[in-house]
């Protein structure tokens, strides 16, 4: 066998960009921090639009935010949460009283079938507007909610 194949020398690398082994190392310099800072941590609980959009899940999450610290104190969240206990309670006594109407064959169905989806609509357009951070005032639960909150809409 020739010398060629077993090679007592190993063959010399082509211009090399990494240190040889043994050689000292430049010190570590880190990369540059580019971009903006990272956003600070956020404020424990909710965010007042995430409370008022809860608040008109049932009146409990809005009975509840009348009375923790943290949601009472703020003008917007006791706005949706006297406007939330106003219309269940108005909407529990309109149900009620349009529920004698269905006696009347067609026409106390088809009333009580309205009045029900148009509270629904009512709900949800309230709590649409409220997750978006602004409010959907009622006509008259809306200025009782504004007073007692004192939040202008």
């Amino acid at each position: 066998m020739s010398e060629q194949e077993f090679g007592s020398t190993p063959p010399t690398p082509e211009a090399s960009t990494e240190p040889a082994w043994g050689a000292t190392q430049p010190p570590y310099t880190p990369p540059p921090a580019y971009g903006a800072p990272p956003p600070p941590a956020a404020a424990p609980g909710l965010s007042e639009s995430a409370a008022s959009a809860l608040a008109y899940v049932t009146f409990i999450p809005a009975l509840i935010f009348l009375l923790v610290a943290p949601y009472n104190q703020s003008a917007k969240i006791r706005f949706h949460s006297i406007q939330m206990l106003g219309l269940s309670v108005v909407g529990f006594v309109v149900m009620v009283v349009v529920s004698f109407l269905v006696f009347i064959p067609i026409l106390g169905f088809l009333i009580y079938l309205a009045t029900g989806i148009s509270l629904l609509v009512i709900w949800i357009m309230c709590i649409f507007k409220a997750s978006q951070g602004g409010a959907f005032k009622l006509p008259i639960l809306g200025d009782f909610a504004s007073k007692q909150s004192g939040y202008v809409v």
